[in-house]
């Protein structure tokens, strides 16, 4: 017989007890989620008594349905107490396969030992065997400095002998690539050799492969034949010598540039060869800097200064920095001296050293040269100072010989600036 409306909810609260009581035994007998059963498995969560309630629950209002009318009630409390019955042994049974799950401290069997890989690392090894392992020598790690790699390069080694600062090569980056891909004997041997047939001591070869590593990337015909179009030129060989020495990356230009240069400054400044040749000879770097400067001093000489082309001639083969000297500093001390001192632009020219001078040390002998009275710069006139002893002594004789004055009120009077 079917369960009426009223039976229902004490159905209901029935199975709710014995569900209580069902979950109420299993802790005993089971551990919390989470706790070790065995060496290496973890218990998995268990269902609380509410999921039990529902899960046999439904199953059993679903099948009421089909029950014989002709049941009774006790026989559907003595069904409830075969679900009992029913729902322990299937949660023994779980633990019963819990516990039946293989330890990972088990034995293995001998034929699963074969089928392990060898552990080579952790390998113990006997000491006939460890003296015969040759280990490669270990390279630094990431780093940025060359010196980690001298105790692993033999170049690196010999160049440092050779009083090379590899603590400035190593600030380019392409440095350390070039030089540790290097042979000593094979690419750099001959290199050196040819720079001391050039003309570079022993003592000279450090700051020059200081200043220009990347000879060593050049071809040693391509070098050769750079030295031998300058012979062409008529340089000599104590000046190619000297041209290298002051311009250590001259040789690491191509003919046709070098070429170029030397007719830009014929033609620019209108010289004749010999007089072009000696002033790159004095000032090798207008061969390998910027022309730009070059360009713009001359404008600066001839527009704003107001120099004739002759006059611009006459200074920069006497001074040949006055071609790449900074264009504000040679404003300042024309300024300084053709429109405060009173000296006119033919005294300037004859004395252009004054360009190659710091500002302020024409300033304090001028100005003590005032104080006394012996600022005097016409040559026509008694009491003449050159602009060529005003800026190119010592303090002790200009203060003796020019000043007439002792260096301690010289110094005194500086204070008083």
């Amino acid at each position: 017989m079917a369960l009426s409306a009223p039976q229902i909810p004490r159905w209901f609260n029935s199975v709710k007890l014995s569900s209580f009581i069902i979950a109420t035994q299993l802790r005993k007998h089971f551990p919390r989620p989470g706790k070790t059963l065995l060496h290496g498995f973890s218990a998995q969560p268990q269902m609380s008594s509410d999921n039990y309630f529902l899960q046999w629950g439904f199953k059993t209002y679903r099948t009421s349905s089909l029950w014989n009318s002709s049941q009774s009630t006790n026989s559907s409390r003595q069904e409830i107490g075969s679900a009992q019955g029913t729902l322990l042994p299937s949660m023994n049974e779980q633990t019963q396969k819990t516990e039946n799950i293989p330890s990972f401290d088990s034995e293995l069997s001998l034929e699963a030992l074969d089928d392990l890989p060898p552990v080579s690392p952790l390998q113990l090894v006997s000491e006939e065997e460890a003296i015969q392992i040759i280990a490669d020598p270990p390279l630094p790690p990431d780093t940025y400095t060359l010196r980690d790699y001298v105790d692993h390069s033999e170049t690196l080694q010999k160049l440092v002998l050779l009083g090379v600062d590899l603590s400035k090569i190593e600030k380019h980056p392409d440095a350390a690539n070039l030089l540790l891909r290097l042979d000593f004997e094979k690419d750099i041997k001959q290199i050196l050799m040819f720079l001391k047939d050039l003309g570079i001591e022993d003592n000279q070869l450090g700051t020059y492969l200081t200043k220009n590593y990347a000879i060593f990337s050049e071809d040693l015909e391509n070098l050769k034949t750079r030295v031998a179009y300058l012979q062409s030129k008529n340089f000599s060989k104590a000046h190619i010598a000297q041209m290298v020495r002051n311009a250590p990356f001259l040789l690491s230009f191509s003919v046709e540039r070098l070429d170029n240069r030397l007719g830009f400054f014929q033609k620019e400044l209108e010289l004749s060869v010999k007089k072009t040749r000696d002033l790159v000879v004095r000032l090798p770097r207008l061969l390998t800097g910027s022309l730009e400067p070059v360009k713009e001093n001359m404008k600066v000489y001839r527009l704003e200064l107001g120099f004739k082309r002759n006059e611009i001639q006459h200074m920069i083969t006497k001074v040949p920095k006055m071609l790449t000297a900074n264009k504000r500093k040679l404003t300042e001390t024309f300024d300084y001296v053709h429109n405060v001192m009173s000296i006119p632009h033919h005294l300037i020219v004859r004395f252009p050293q004054v360009f190659n001078t710091r500002l302020f040390k024409v300033k304090e002998r001028h100005l003590f040269l005032t104080y006394l009275g012996r600022a005097q710069y016409d040559p026509v006139k008694p009491n003449y100072i050159s602009l060529d002893k005003l800026v190119s002594v010592p303090d002790e004789i200009f203060c003796e010989e020019i000043a007439k004055a002792s260096v301690q009120d010289f110094e005194k009077f500086l204070k008083t600036l």
